[in-house]
């Protein structure tokens, strides 16, 4: 074989450096011949030629961490669950653009499960059912996020992980996990103008994240644990608990579901049972840096919401 261009130092400091690919790059030959010369080395100066960890380098998607919002007067939207399905738009949604437009926000959060990935799911499918391409969730998520995008251009646009939306990432880090440095395998490649996180801290007493507790008293439960209001989803069942001890009144908030609790999202995962879960979202006002007592909106019926005493046509 000819030998390289480069001498015996230059080809470790770039093998150990750069890896393989780029040695080869350098010394004007291919692969193959890099890792015979990196042998032959090895044999006569009696030493191990290894290439760079990878995995001890700084990542370009660094850990999901929490994301510190500071509100002294103004609004924030929060909305849970959308589970957007194609061709599928529900009425807390147009309500919340409606409501986004409106009162002009410092921030809408999507709190978590945006997207269903129903055909990404570590669960068997039900018989012969049929789920959309995970394509077509991430097109129909893309277009409802665009609209409220527009309808809220100023306002910070945060959205926690949930656990439906793990689904995606988590299904090529399995598979392929050598793929986690290409762009597109991250679910906030597709969103842009999102801001992800586990969670959102508001000023410092309010936290907002998918999840925590569980149960019928899971609001009661996460203000007690968290020491602070604390605004969750997952659960679907829309509700406000007050919690009052020596440090005041705070509040557990589930902001209920953005999706229709009888949407084809759920339809053969619930099997028609009934369902405690109420279909809207939740309204955090500040004054002067404090919280007010938290605000629902609520679906009255297809294309009406119900909020702060009035039945709102969403639809006009």
């Amino acid at each position: 074989m000819a030998r390289p261009g480069i001498s015996d130092e230059d080809f470790i400091h770039n093998f150990e450096t750069h890896g393989a690919a780029q040695t080869a790059v350098v010394a004007g030959v291919n692969i193959r011949q890099v890792y015979l010369r990196r042998r032959g080395i090895e044999r006569r100066l009696g030493i191990t030629i290894t290439a760079p960890n990878r995995r001890a380098q700084p990542q370009e998607y660094p850990q999901r961490t929490t994301y510190q919002l500071d509100v002294k007067n103004g609004s924030v939207i929060i909305g849970s669950d959308a589970h957007y399905w194609p061709n599928d738009i529900s009425t807390a949604h147009l309500a919340f653009c409606k409501l986004s437009d409106e009162l002009k926000p410092k921030a809408v959060i999507a709190n978590g499960d945006v997207v269903d990935a129903a055909s990404l799911s570590r669960f068997d499918p039900i018989g012969w059912e049929t789920q959309p391409e995970f394509a077509d969730e991430l097109e129909a998520a893309q277009a409802r996020l665009m609209e409220i995008e527009e309808a809220a251009p100023k306002a910070k646009k945060i959205w926690n992980l949930g656990n439906h939306d793990s689904r995606f990432e988590g299904a090529i880090a399995k598979r392929l996990p050598e793929l986690k440095r290409v762009k597109g395998v991250h679910l906030k490649d597709h969103f842009p103008k999102w801001i992800t996180a586990w969670a959102c801290f508001i000023n410092n007493d309010v936290v907002v994240k998918h999840r925590f507790k569980g149960g019928i008293h899971a609001t009661h439960n996460n203000t007690m644990w968290a020491g602070r209001t604390m605004v969750t989803g997952h659960l679907h069942s829309q509700k406000v608990t007050p919690f009052t001890d020596y440090n005041g009144t705070r509040w557990g908030v589930d902001s209920g579901t953005m999706a229709e609790p009888r949407g084809p999202q759920f339809t053969n995962y619930t099997e028609l049972n009934p369902l405690n879960w109420r279909s809207g979202f939740c309204i955090l006002t500040f004054k002067d840096g404090r919280l007010l007592t938290p605000e629902l909106v609520s679906v009255h019926e297809k294309g009406k919401v119900e909020f702060r005493g009035e039945i709102i046509d969403v639809e006009e």
